[in-house]
Parts: C-alpha cells; sequence; structure tokens
C-alpha cells in the first residue's frame, strides 16, 4: 500500500456509505494522530487501539445525529499524496467552508487541525480535509 493515510479515508468513507456504526483500520502511529484530531473536533466518537491476532488494529465508532441517522461527516478529502506532497505555511492554511470543516496539518509538533496551527503560527504538510 502506498498511501495508507488515503487508504483510512477511503475505509470511513465507505462505512460512512454503509451505515456502519463501526470500522476497522490497520494500526499505526500517524492513522491513530489524526483520528485523534478527528475525535477532539467532534467528527468522530471514539477511537480504540487493540491487538488480534498478533496483527494490530484501530476500531472506529463513527458519529451520527438526527432521526435520519445523518453521519457527521460529509466528505473527506486527501491532499498531500505520495505523487504530490503539499506544504502551507500558517498564513496560508485554508479554512474548510468558511470554518464549518477542518484542515489537517502534519507540524513540527505534532499533528493537529488547521486551527490550532494558525493560532500557533505553524506551517507543515496539509494532510486532508473534513466536512
Amino acid at each position: 500500500m502506498t498511501d495508507p493515510i488515503a487508504d483510512m479515508l477511503t475505509r470511513i468513507r465507505n462505512a460512512i456509505i454503509a451505515r456502519h456504526s463501526s470500522v476497522r483500520i490497520p494500526n499505526s502511529q500517524i492513522k491513530v494522530e489524526v483520528l485523534r484530531v478527528l475525535k477532539e473536533e467532534g467528527y468522530i466518537k471514539n477511537c480504540k487501539a487493540s491487538e488480534e491476532n498478533n496483527f494490530k488494529v484501530i476500531d472506529v465508532d463513527l458519529k451520527y445525529y438526527g432521526a435520519k441517522k445523518e453521519s457527521v461527516v460529509k466528505k473527506l478529502k486527501r491532499v498531500s499524496k505520495p505523487g504530490r506532497r503539499v506544504y502551507v505555511k500558517s498564513v496560508d492554511i485554508p479554512r474548510v467552508r468558511g470554518g464549518l470543516g477542518i484542515s489537517i496539518i502534519s507540524t513540527s509538533r505534532g499533528i493537529m487541525s488547521g486551527k490550532n496551527a494558525r493560532e500557533q503560527g505553524l506551517g507543515g504538510e496539509f494532510i486532508c480535509t473534513v466536512m
């Protein structure tokens, strides 16, 4: 697999389309950090790392609302890819849908939301956007 973050985002998108309550993703530290940001911002309920048959996985509980069980996550988009890395300065971090969505940035101080990176004056690799 050449892009594990894109694979994680695709698994989450597919689970949302299928209306699953949770999804299981292969474990890695960068995925855990991206999921931590999604949890802090309220896009997922919970994520928990576990081990099954000597294989480390992350169980992600998806978040829905309303009577029709609408997903909180409407769109996940990978921005920086292995073939084309995208880096942004702190002043150039985009506001996703005028502040209704978030951008996730990998900075020198770890992975954080675009809002936090902008407040701390940090730039970095623009990982993805979430709406």
